[in-house]
């Protein structure tokens, strides 16, 4: 697939959406943003700023808005999804009428599916009823307002066809940020939920107060874990080893700009769920995907001692001080068991 075209849809004016469009424009593309909302459209068109999500960052030229999704998906040979995850299978069909017969979808979405277990790229082959060929994903260490600001940053651009991933990366690869491709999307998906349930857990520990030790341990359990999952699902181990794996859980669990870890932090520090979702349109995929990560494993066998304890402090049958003292109390064993 040549993928030639210069117009790309971007459906999602999130703090990511609109930072990857950012990216968009400065590797020479036009982008079009879907807002849900018109005021952002409005907003984003008339003073080229997102001001909800990405205030003081100016907005190339390249990027219009609307709140229109035929008027975004116009012309678009590149259809980028950047939807809340939990959202995604209402949100397809009203997109999938204007689509391109020969658009490829591009996930920036890093969840699990609550109820069917499914990853993102597994709901849009089942809603849009497409072929693993037009539906490949990004995930790495990508802080939105880092991107934003250019700041260097590298990804991957993963499609199980390998002449799709090279295409993208081509249309991706601006001045500040650097593609590389993988034929394993379903490594960098695991990869890209899991780390989120891990940095909330790390937010947890740094809310209640403790230092590198503890979080360097949390991190460093959370990769085992989640190679276990994804390696039982198929996973190269090597994803996991990658920008997609450790690149991506290192960023999100140590940055204050993570929105799982800054969500763990004020679990941490005693505020409940609800107080936390009433205090930020921002949207913490961890704390969304932790319950379907969790049954996910346990219908594979596969131990998976964080996303339990983490659910059962969102669920608020757990405290953040208690999943702490059940961490260290666990049986002991060899590491790499």
């Amino acid at each position: 697939m040549a993928l030639t075209g210069s117009k790309v849809a971007v459906l999602g004016a999130g703090s990511w959406g609109t930072a990857f469009s950012i990216v968009l424009a400065d590797a020479g593309n036009d982008v079009s943003i879907w807002a849900r909302r018109e005021e952002v459209a409005a907003t984003i068109n008339e003073h080229h700023e997102n001001v909800d999500y990405l205030p003081g960052i100016e907005l190339p030229r390249r990027i219009t808005s609307t709140h229109d999704p035929e008027q975004a998906l116009a012309g678009a040979d590149i259809v980028v999804l950047a939807v809340p995850s939990q959202s995604l299978r209402d949100n397809l069909p009203t997109f999938l009428p204007h689509l391109a017969d020969d658009a490829v979808l591009v996930s920036l979405m890093k969840g699990v599916e609550l109820g069917s277990q499914k990853r993102m790229s597994e709901v849009i082959a089942e809603v849009a009823g497409i072929g693993d060929h037009r539906i490949a994903v990004v995930s790495g260490p990508n802080l939105a307002r880092e991107i934003a600001r250019r700041e260097p940053a590298a990804s991957v651009v993963a499609c199980t066809d390998e002449d799709v991933a090279t295409a993208l990366q081509k249309r991706v690869h601006s001045p500040a940020f650097r593609p590389y491709t993988s034929v394993d999307v379903l490594g960098c998906e695991f990869g890209g939920a899991y780390k989120n349930v891990v940095a909330l857990c790390v937010g947890m520990a740094v809310g209640l107060g403790f230092g590198d030790n503890t979080t360097a341990s949390l991190i460093t359990r959370g990769l085992a874990e989640t190679a276990r999952l994804a390696m039982n699902q198929g996973a190269n181990p090597l994803t996991l080893m990658g920008l997609a794996g450790l690149g991506d859980l290192v960023a999100t669990c140590s940055s204050p700009l993570s929105r799982n870890r800054t969500f763990g932090e004020k679990l941490g520090q005693g505020m409940s769920v609800e107080e936390i979702y009433a205090s930020t349109r921002q949207v913490a995929e961890g704390a969304k995907s932790c319950s379907s990560l969790r049954a996910l494993a346990a219908a594979t066998g596969v131990e998976a001692p964080i996303v339990d304890a983490v659910d059962e402090v969102v669920q608020g049958r757990l405290t953040t001080a208690q999943l702490m003292d059940a961490f260290i109390s666990r049986d002991t064993k060899a590491e790499l068991s």
